[in-house]
């Protein structure tokens, strides 16, 4: 779907009013005559009406209230104040939250110290760093934190709840900036959920017949985080990357779901960055990884039935271990409902021998189609349940996750078209070249959402995912997004997994007692080892540009400087760790 400008909306799902006192929020359902007052000073929201607020109060038009959050200046509001439609799901518009606003409810910062000025300036950017990237959805009026499945298998009290009261906490992304509006039902009105991940919703035509078609990937906010400092799970069996993939179709009222997870190899490790190009995975030796993998896979199977896992690391070099351990832990556990599959993707696909792919779908067709999927007729009659999930996995659950996941869910809506009658016995989608192409690109497009949030730049091998086929452009391309991943993992994720834990409030901040946990003093070795080496480096080329007469003297202090510069980068290679930008708001042990 290209989105014209009119797509683009400003138009009010909520409005704001404030005054030096107070805010006024008014719903954003016409019918509702109650107005959200929130106390700048005492911080205290109660509802009055609308002919309560000042004629003086200033207009502030907004789209929708995310919540409030606590920085050192005090409490500020954060409010969605542009949107753009997405499409309509199941007859409800999905929106993208696109800009945001941080208002505080102070009207001055002069009560801090500098370095709280300082701090608090630095806790507002890593908010907006949050804000900004992109892949932030919500609906006024439909639960997007549930697939249809989960939606269908409710009960009528179930139905009369708030979508704040009946969310899954797992993909609700604004859920620490609505702890003051939970425990006040009669407030659930005016904020809206907001999950974060990648949707798209598509109208196709396939055969004359018209046909919505969605892919919705929501991310959990249970261990968060950036690509090299967020491993593993934690203690309560949640997993890194944990990202439920959900594609829908819906034709005359007839509706359809297939459901699958990723997230990242359910034990205790960790690959912290090193400036060196591919960490080396480190498995913890102090912990009983047993209990927090049953506790992940008991809530898997609690959540969506049997498992097959579909792990797709190397089985050789340093992911090795992880594989050896991985499978270990399964043949541990005992558990039935739960089917390994270990497939190295590298291997059977290397020298771009990608139709070796046919070989892990061989195997998992007799499970994919035993798990099924979710199905609904025009008049709500459930004709079929999905029986399990495929978890798949890589490294980084990002690139070879997606082509993997794109494979099965496109098998899956052939069968969901078949049955629904859009397409004929004998067809294939390969052979509906309008919507082959908009089948691929939605699910590279997933890839690329999915890995921005996680590492940070799009997905690689998206060349066959949107093809078919890898080519050498595509090569080049994820040569370069590798580059991009590099930089970005040693010398920016620290931040960016600091300002994830502060927005979903794993790091709190205490006005009362405040010491700054931002202040990070380097050692002598952070700027003097770099210095050298730069120098040496000058010096060494000066010598090669410069060379006297006597090239005995110029190749006795090309190899002075050289090995000076290559000592040098030895030793900054070794003491890698001192180098690169790690997070300072959540203790090591956390991110380990």
């Amino acid at each position: 779907m290209q989105y014209s400008a009119t797509q683009y909306n400003v138009k009010t799902i909520a409005r704001g009013r404030t005054t030096p006192e107070k805010f006024y929020i008014e719903a954003g359902d016409d019918g509702c005559l109650d107005v959200l007052a929130i106390d700048r000073v005492s911080t205290e929201m109660t509802l009055t009406v609308k002919r309560d607020i000042p004629a003086s109060a200033e207009f502030r038009p907004i789209c929708g209230l995310m919540g409030t959050i606590h920085l050192v200046a005090g409490m500020y509001l954060v409010v969605i104040t542009k949107k753009k439609k997405v499409g309509d799901l199941l007859g409800h518009v999905v929106w993208k939250a696109v800009e945001f606003d941080i208002i505080s409810y102070k009207k001055t910062v002069l009560h801090l110290t500098d370095n709280q000025m300082q701090d608090n300036k630095t806790f507002l950017s890593m908010i907006n760093n949050v804000l900004q990237t992109d892949g932030l959805y919500f609906a006024t009026d439909y639960d997007l934190t549930h697939t249809l499945q989960r939606l269908a298998n409710t009960s009528p009290e179930f139905q009369e709840m708030s979508l704040v009261e009946r969310a899954d906490q797992r993909f609700v992304w604004n859920s620490h900036l609505l702890r003051e509006f939970m425990t006040q039902p009669e407030l659930h009105k005016f904020v809206y959920l907001v999950v974060h991940g990648f949707i798209t919703i598509k109208s196709s035509c396939i055969n004359g017949k018209v046909f919505e078609w969605s892919i919705i990937s929501r991310r959990s906010c249970f261990r968060a985080g950036v690509r090299y400092y967020v491993r593993g799970i934690d203690s309560e069996g949640h997993a890194a990357n944990y990202v439920e993939t959900e594609q829908i179709v819906q034709y005359n009222s007839a509706k359809a779901s297939f459901v699958q997870t990723r997230g990242s190899i359910p034990f205790y490790w960790s690959q912290r960055p090193n400036l060196k190009y591919k960490p080396k995975p480190q498995i913890s030796k102090t912990v009983n990884h047993l209990d927090g993998f049953q506790r992940h896979f008991d809530s898997q199977i609690i959540l969506y039935g049997r498992q097959v896992v579909l792990n797709l690391i190397n089985q050789k070099g340093s992911e090795k271990p992880l594989e050896q351990a991985f499978d270990k832990l399964v043949a541990s556990l005992g558990n039935g409902m739960i089917k390994y599959i270990a497939f190295d993707f590298h291997k059977e696909c290397s020298r771009m021998r990608w139709h070796r792919l046919q070989i892990l779908l061989d195997m998992v067709t007799e499970m994919q189609d035993e798990f099924g999927y979710f199905l609904v007729d025009a008049e709500g009659k459930v004709l079929l349940s999905q029986e399990g999930t495929f978890r798949s996995n890589c490294m980084d659950c990002l690139d070879r996750t997606n082509v993997i996941q794109n494979l099965l869910a496109r098998r899956s809506l052939h069968s969901q078209l078949q049955k629904m009658g859009v397409l004929h016995m004998g067809q294939e989608i390969e052979e509906q070249t309008d919507f082959e192409k908009n089948y691929k690109n939605a699910w590279a497009d997933n890839a690329d959402a999915c890995a921005k949030q996680y590492a940070g730049t799009g997905a690689l091998k998206t060349d066959f995912t949107r093809t078919g086929k890898r080519t050498q452009w595509g090569l080049l391309m994820d040569g370069w997004n590798s580059m991009i991943r590099y930089y970005k993992n040693n010398f920016s994720d620290g931040f960016r997994q600091d300002s994830i834990d502060l927005f979903l409030g794993n790091y709190a901040v205490d006005e009362a007692d405040w010491t700054t946990p931002l202040c990070d003093t380097k050692d002598w070795k952070f700027l003097t080892l770099p210095i050298i080496m730069v120098v040496a480096f000058s010096m060494c080329i000066i010598c090669l540009v410069m060379a006297g007469d006597v090239w005995t003297e110029t190749l006795a202090y090309v190899l002075f400087w050289g090995t000076a510069s290559v000592v040098t980068g030895g030793l900054i290679l070794f003491n890698g760790r001192d180098f690169v930008d790690a997070p300072k708001l959540v203790q090591k042990e956390k991110l380990d």
